[in-house]
This record gives structure tokens, sequence and C-alpha cells, in this order.
């Protein structure tokens, strides 16, 4: 039996601070995709966590600062349902971050969360995207810790590749996707999952019409030879 994720012990940290959860439909879903995708790839490990769009608190007893990060990851702790982070009951910093820039978030994606993530939080991937670019100059660009600092990450053919992850990260239009650079494959985003298994229970219902078809064909088959034998007997 699978047993669900066990839950963080409840605290007494807000777990809304009342702002939409993203400027537009697209980034919105954009936002789901990148962190459903995430989650599906480490569902095996359960020393690795996938979230997004929630409260990070890094200043302990001070409920008013905190940081919502568009999608996150933290390998080294527990796979389990969360309601807020606690930085210092969590004991790590947000390895790898994902902010998704629109018009109202540019300068804060690039000034206060950029200086938050390197100063505060000890990230050591730090992802800008944005997807109808127009707003990033470029519009997908990547930092990785060096010392105390980001440096700013080089793309390779307009791929870059994430050593928190293990994966290569490029545009496909508006969309952030991640390739397994073992397969070269890109990871299956929940649309294409959901696409996938209906194709493959259409299939395999599909092989069971065609054998109950075959197995009706075989049992009159099988009557007519018997009425033939029982006719020519008599």
């Amino acid at each position: 039996m699978i047993r669900p994720p066990r839950a963080q012990p409840r605290n007494d940290y807000p777990t809304s601070d009342g702002k939409p959860m993203a400027e537009t439909d697209l980034h919105r879903d954009l936002m789901a995709e990148v962190i459903q995708t995430l989650k599906w790839w480490f569902r095996d490990r359960a020393d690795v966590y996938v979230s997004g769009n929630l409260l990070v608190y890094y200043e302990k007893g001070n409920k008013r600062i905190h940081v919502a990060p568009d999608a996150f990851v933290v390998p080294g702790i527990g796979n389990h349902l969360r309601e807020n982070y606690l930085l210092w009951q969590e004991g790590r910093g947000l390895d790898f971050v994902v902010e998704l820039t629109s018009k109202t978030t540019m300068m804060e994606d690039i000034e206060t969360k950029y200086n938050l993530y390197v100063e505060k939080l000890a990230v050591k991937e730090y992802v800008l995207f944005d997807p109808r670019e127009e707003y990033l100059t470029p519009s997908f660009q990547m930092y990785r810790r060096f010392g105390a600092g980001f440096r700013h990450v080089k793309p390779t053919t307009g791929r870059f590749t994430s050593r928190v992850l293990g994966l290569g990260l490029e545009r496909h239009g508006t969309s952030l996707r991640f390739r397994d650079p073992a397969t070269g494959e890109l990871l299956p985003t929940p649309t294409e999952r959901a696409d996938a298994e209906s194709h493959r229970a259409s299939a395999e219902a599909v092989r069971a019409d065609t054998a109950e078809a075959e197995i009706a064909r075989l049992k009159r088959e099988l009557a007519r030879l018997r009425g033939e034998r029982n006719g020519g007997g008599g």
C-alpha cells in the first residue's frame, strides 16, 4: 500500500500573503507545469522536496518577512507536505529556484529576490524565465553560486544545465522544458503524461476488444465444427 506523504507539523506562521498566485493565466499554468514536471521527475526520491508559490520564512520570529518563489527544489530534506518553509527549521536553503518574470515582477526578480537568494537563502542556482520575451533581456537567464555571490551562466546552444537537478533546461515557445541528458528526451509535462496514458488506455481497450472478438469467433467456429461432427455421425 502506498502511504501518503507525512505532513509538516503545524506552526503559527501564515500560509498566505493575500497576493494572487500569478499575474496571468500563462504564468499560473507554466508555474504549475514546472512544479508538477519536477515532482514527477523526483517522484521516487524521498529526500528531494519540490514546491512553489509557498511562503518561505528566513528570519525566525518575523512573520512579515518572507518570499514565495514560483518553483524551487531542495535535495537533502524530507519530501513531505508543508504549509510553509521555515529556513531555520529545515536547516537548508533553496538549492534551485525558478522565477517566471512578468511585467509586475521583473524588478523584484532581478534585484530584490536576486539579492535575497544570494544573501539569505543560500540558493545554488537561480533561473529567470520570461515566457513572453517581453521584459527580460535575455529572456532566459541562469545564475550559479560562486563564492558569496552569483555568477551568470552562459547557455550552450540556448540550453542551460542544472547541476542541482542533473537536467537540461531550454525554451520551447512560452514553456520552460527540462531534458534528461541520459536519454536526450524531454521530461513529459502533466498534459503530455495524461495524453500518453489516454492513448495507452485506448490502445489497451482496442486490444481487449480485438481479443474478445477473436474469442467469440473461435467459439462460433468450435460450435460449427461440433455441429458438423454431430451431424455426420447421425
